[in-house]
């Protein structure tokens, strides 16, 4: 692991001391599991925009998925 030093707003700090007392855990491992959770959802907006850029250059047509309509089940309706 590497040491990293970050500034931080104090109202940010005593935020986030709470929430660590709260989970008996520590700020490194605290900030470990934000940025994890930061990286993914920036990787899911990443796939999510490539998608909408995928489907606006060869949107899907009708006939691709109306057979398939009277085959879906929703459950107990």
């Amino acid at each position: 692991m590497k040491t990293v030093q970050m500034t931080l707003d104090d109202d940010l700090v005593k935020a986030v001391d709470e929430v660590i007392k709260q989970q008996k855990t520590t700020r490194s491992e605290f900030t470990r599991k934000a940025l994890r959770n930061a990286l993914r959802q920036f990787r899911d907006e990443q796939l999510e925009k490539a998608h909408r850029i995928g489907y606006e250059k060869k949107p899907v047509a009708p006939e691709e998925s109306s057979p398939w309509e009277d085959e879906q089940q929703w459950g107990d309706a």
